[in-house]
């Protein structure tokens, strides 16, 4: 009884922590659209699960698109508006040199070493963010995750009490930080925070906002769908400034 209640204890501290620390949404933008067209845009994370749907996605919208990656030969796509450019995050240069004349950035920035102390997340994030600042690039798109800020505990029951404490709380950490990072810019930003990914097909049909996701039961959302609704933050001032939830 007593190993259950420091396991619930310890459990409940973490999602508070991730409360905390994560970026607690206004209602309404802090800031309005320069109303920028946007043509050309730089997908951070490309190789990703879902920096790969952004990419295609983002073609088959019509953009000009450069994926910035550390390994180019994981991006199997090839198309004649797309560019593929090698590049670290933690490397100011080079973040400097990719995001320089486009338009807008796009972030699905993440990684595998889940055990590890990081702040690949929020560093390469904030690198990001200068860059953008020194070249005018004003839209910055990024997506994070359900059960930061004020979406604590809509993940459910299992990742709630399961997977973000005892699997996931050092990367979720760094999560809470980039989001920090993020809000304290004052760029066109928009936080997604999606459910649990998965590799489904693009459906079109899900629900986004900020009371979205549940304290009880899993939610989930394909990595396409996420994609899908990541782009149309582009051109869309809904949630500008804020962090917004997407689950199926």
């Amino acid at each position: 009884m007593m190993k259950l209640l420091v396991f619930l204890l310890y459990a409940l501290a973490v999602s508070v922590a991730m409360a905390l620390r994560g970026f607690w949404s206004p209602v309404k933008a802090q800031t309005k659209s320069s109303g920028r067209r946007i043509e050309r845009i730089l997908v951070v994370g490309a190789t990703g699960g879902t920096g790969r749907e952004l990419v295609a996605q983002a073609l088959e919208r019509g953009y000009e698109v450069t994926a910035f990656a550390r390994d180019p030969t994981k991006m199997h796509l090839t198309h004649p508006r797309l560019n593929v450019v090698r590049g670290d995050v933690l490397d100011p240069k080079a973040v400097d040199m990719a995001v320089r004349d486009h338009d807008a950035v796009v972030s699905a920035l993440g990684h595998r070493r889940i055990f590890i102390p990081s702040r690949i997340q929020s560093e390469g994030t904030r690198n990001l963010l200068r860059a953008m600042e020194t070249h005018g690039v004003r839209r910055f798109v990024c997506e994070t995750s359900l059960g930061l800020g004020n979406s604590a505990g809509r993940m459910g029951v299992l990742s709630t009490f399961f997977v973000l404490p005892f699997i996931l709380p050092i990367y979720f950490w760094d999560k809470s930080h980039q989001e920090r990072v993020i809000a304290a810019s004052g760029l066109e930003w928009v936080i997604v925070r999606p459910g649990v990914l998965t590799n489904g097909a693009k459906r079109g049909d899900y629900h986004h906002g900020f009371d979205v996701g549940s304290y009880i039961w899993t939610k989930r959302i394909s990595r396409a769908d996420v994609a899908d609704f990541m782009l149309k933050q582009l051109t869309d001032d809904q949630y500008l400034q804020t962090a917004t939830a997407i689950v199926r």
